[in-house]
């Protein structure tokens, strides 16, 4: 039996390598002939890649053909974007020795073949590692076809048709975008791609490799974004495309042990009725500035809803960019003087929040979410119906996605966006728009035609899983051609 390795390689920080380590399990598990080896691209100290990584590595089911190697790190980790770029691209001596070395030596006996690299899309330049051994490279999307469709149709518009991206800023214009069924305002193009400066290029010469890949894993499903898949399946121009998710880490336990809060979360949510609570929580760098806290705090408590609200307090700026989000010690300095006294009863505030074991809950009916695809991905699994509240990188697209092409959401709004530089925002959202949105999407007459599409497609995502459903099928797909593509 031919047995086939595939080197991964994600982008650092833990999203990525979570993203990856759930891929590359799914496909061992399908397949015995497959092993992994996972390349770790981190900054110093980072104990959570390092206690992620050792939890895996002594997972008996699959630890035999999974195995992480750390490359090496600078002492100085980067903090703006385009040295985190540099930090990466700088890894590529270390990893051609990495792929020289498992030719010469591989990681399994017997028949054995080196299948090729599984790269992120900001690890394109490791496509070089790739051709000089004659290696097959692959792409795995951590966004969904529709941002892989808008990506390539920005390097178009810049690389072929000589369109400068900067003028689509603060436009007007509607686009027309094959792997969308309607026009794509300007408005909702991720600030990166359409801001002047270097960091568009830098971005877009990533993206432009793409293209140069064998293949493409998108973590999507066919019944969730058909429009786009198919558009993108129809393209001769672009590598095979592949649907294998929704691929997600759903066990709660792990958020649960490193959450010291979640008891006392768990204890309330339990006292609440089924579907009654709306649920607040950003991502891994959301945060809002004070007055924008004080008009969400405002459209909560007029709505009357129960809420849980995970806030958290914005990073210091540093180096040009926003830091990554702390914790509140005393939210009564943000929110409006005594908000917590009058809503004590029907809506709790934590800090950082179990977003799984949160919206796995029965008490949970609704979800304000700044539109990140896992945290989209996840909310279709459980069935909860979001309102769409983007804060930046592929956020808008994903919130017009959602509101505008499938009919999935409620739009708060699709087009705000903070500024991941840490500039003071220009614009609010005011308390009524929140409000509104928020009452429409819990009440039983209002969000019936949302909630009932959600958890159509809650049904659906579990279907594409199952054998003979279209990711399982997707997946066997992928195997064959990795497994033919190294004979």
């Amino acid at each position: 039996m031919q047995k086939t390795e595939l080197i991964f390689i994600p982008s650092p920080g833990l999203s990525h390598l979570v993203s990856t380590v759930e891929t590359a399990k799914l496909l061992l598990q399908r397949d015995e002939r497959l092993s992994v080896t996972v390349l770790i691209i981190r900054r110093p100290n980072d104990n959570l890649i390092d206690n992620y990584t050792q939890k895996h590595s002594s997972n008996s089911n699959t630890n035999s053909r999974l195995q992480f190697i750390n490359l090496p790190y600078q002492e100085n980790s980067p903090v703006s974007t385009n040295v985190l770029f540099g930090f990466i691209d700088n890894q590529k001596d270390h990893i051609r020795e990495i792929v020289s070395n498992l030719m010469k030596n591989p990681s399994q006996s017997g028949d054995y073949k080196l299948g090729g690299l599984v790269l992120d899309m900001f690890c394109m330049k490791f496509i070089d590692v790739a051709n000089e051994f004659n290696l097959p490279s692959y792409v795995f999307i951590t966004s969904g076809a529709c941002s892989l469709g808008l990506i390539f149709h920005l390097v178009e518009l810049k690389y072929e048709h000589n369109q400068e991206l900067a003028n689509y800023r603060n436009s007007d214009v509607e686009l027309s975008v094959p792997c969308f069924s309607i026009p794509v305002p300007a408005k909702v193009l991720p600030s990166v791609v359409v801001e002047e400066g270097p960091m568009s290029d830098i971005f877009l010469n990533y993206f432009k490799r793409i293209p140069e890949a064998n293949g493409i894993m998108v973590n999507t499903f066919h019944e969730l974004e058909p429009f786009a898949i198919e558009a993108l399946s129809n393209q001769n121009k672009y590598p095979k495309v592949y649907p294998v998710g929704p691929i997600l880490s759903l066990s709660s336990d792990d958020e649960q042990s490193s959450h010291q809060g979640y008891d006392e979360i768990k204890k309330w949510l339990d006292e609440q009725p089924e579907s009654s609570v709306i649920f607040l929580c950003f991502g891994s760098m959301g945060s809002f500035e004070e007055s924008q806290v004080k008009e969400i705090a405002s459209a909560l408590e007029k709505s009357g809803q129960r809420f849980l609200w995970s806030l958290r307090k914005p990073g210091e700026e540093g180096e040009g960019v926003m830091q990554a989000p702390t914790e509140y010690e005393d939210f009564g300095e943000v929110l409006p003087e005594k908000f917590l006294e009058r809503t004590e009863g029907i809506g709790k505030v934590i800090g950082w929040a179990p977003q799984v074991a949160v919206l796995s809950h029965p008490a949970i009916g609704g979800f304000v979410s700044h539109c990140g695809w896992n945290s989209i991905l996840e909310s279709v699994w459980f069935g909860v119906p979001m309102a769409t509240f983007p804060l930046y990188a592929e956020q808008q697209i994903n919130a017009f996605e959602l509101v505008k092409e499938l009919g999935m959401a409620e739009e708060i709004r699709i087009d705000y966006r903070t500024n991941m530089r840490g500039e003071q925002l220009s614009e609010m959202v005011g308390s009524g728009e929140i409000e509104a949105a928020i009452r429409w999407l819990m009440a039983e007459e209002g969000g019936s035609r949302v909630r009932n599409k959600v958890k159509e497609m809650k049904e659906r995502s579990r279907m594409a899983l199952m054998e003979g459903g279209s990711s399982y099928n997707a997946q066997s797909v992928f195997i064959e051609d990795v497994i033919k593509n190294a004979s």
